[in-house]
């Protein structure tokens, strides 16, 4: 199990407890987080997008041609950080037990 700390869209944090070895995605969308996940994980919707705290961003595997591609056409309805990352492209590991994440606004 992993455990993520998760800022909502209204500045409430809470963490959450999640299985090793599937996407971020699933476990935000499962704990009722507002990420939607439509796509089911294909790297084609935007609505699993979220901040990644700076502390952890080194951590994480680069992104994706695809991610890097979504994100920009994502940016137009939303704003970009430095951590914006699609969490259907995390997969979490218990390396990445205690991740900070903020649910970025939706599309």
């Amino acid at each position: 199990m992993a455990v993520v700390k998760v800022i909502g869209r209204d500045g409430s944090e809470r963490s959450i407890e999640a299985t090793t070895g599937g996407p971020l995605m699933e476990a935000l969308r499962d704990a009722s987080t507002g990420i939607e996940g439509t796509c089911g994980g294909a790297c084609s919707c935007g609505t699993c997008h979220i901040y990644v705290d700076a502390a952890w961003v080194g951590k994480l595997p680069a992104k994706s041609e695809d991610e890097q591609m979504m994100l920009e056409a994502i940016g137009d309805l939303v704003p970009l950080k430095p951590g914006s990352r699609l969490s259907c492209q995390i997969t979490l590991s218990e390396l990445l037990s205690g991740i900070t994440v903020e649910v970025a606004p939706p599309l």
